[in-house]
């Protein structure tokens, strides 16, 4: 698997961001002309980045964005509402202050110790799904997720039900939410989703509260 990042999407075309939206969403590109049809495989973690406004300055405390609102709308309207709902976990980000800087936060993990846990996790989701033709949380079926043998108490679910229910999320967010919240659990050694798992995959994706 591929893990391209694209620093600054807010300068890529419209056009070519949502070009992506296709192989995320199958892991292939198909491409048709007259007559003729040929399918690739595309698979692939993608990474994105980019400024709040072409300065980079919009909403920072303490700095001065001189972008016109009519620019910020239209650099941050390249990242299409399709292509942003099959990204996964959507964060925004603060500049590092020089204390923390140098002071540190007390919670850093070293390479060594998150890939272990990522390993860990990988492993239990592998057990998991041993009797299912996925290996992988990102691989599975929105709809086994949904309704499947693990499928999450109806308790468990409801704030994604309700962030459902009032147009946060689409049915896909939704599924994708549930992928989130299986990883969640995996990292926390648990077999079966709890409601922090859901609250904390509904946080990453956009924010999104119950």
């Amino acid at each position: 698997m591929y893990f391209p990042f694209l620093a600054e999407a807010g300068e890529y075309g419209a056009h070519a961001l949502d070009a992506l939206r296709q192989p995320l969403e199958s892991g292939s590109i198909e491409i048709h002309r007259a007559g003729f049809r040929a399918v690739f495989p595309a698979r692939f973690q993608l990474v994105l980045a980019t400024n709040p406004c072409p300065c980079g300055n919009y909403g920072v405390p303490r700095a001065e964005c001189r972008c016109p609102s009519l620019a910020i709308r239209r650099y941050l309207g390249k990242l299409s509402g399709p292509l942003l709902d099959r990204i996964d976990i959507e964060l925004s980000l603060q500049r590092v202050a020089v204390a923390r800087l140098r002071a540190g936060d007390g919670t850093r993990v070293t390479t060594a110790e998150a890939r272990e846990r990522v390993v860990a996790a990988r492993d239990r989701a592998a057990h998991r799904l041993a009797e299912t033709p996925w290996r992988t949380n990102a691989e599975v079926a929105g709809a086994w997720l949904r309704d499947g043998p693990l499928a999450p108490d109806p308790a468990i679910r409801r704030p994604l039900d309700d962030a459902l229910q009032r147009g946060v999320l689409t049915l896909r967010g939704y599924d994708r939410v549930l992928r989130v919240a299986w990883s969640n659990a995996d990292l926390a050694g648990r077999d079966r989703l709890d409601v922090a798992d859901i609250g904390r995959a509904l946080y990453l994706k956009r924010g999104a509260r119950a």
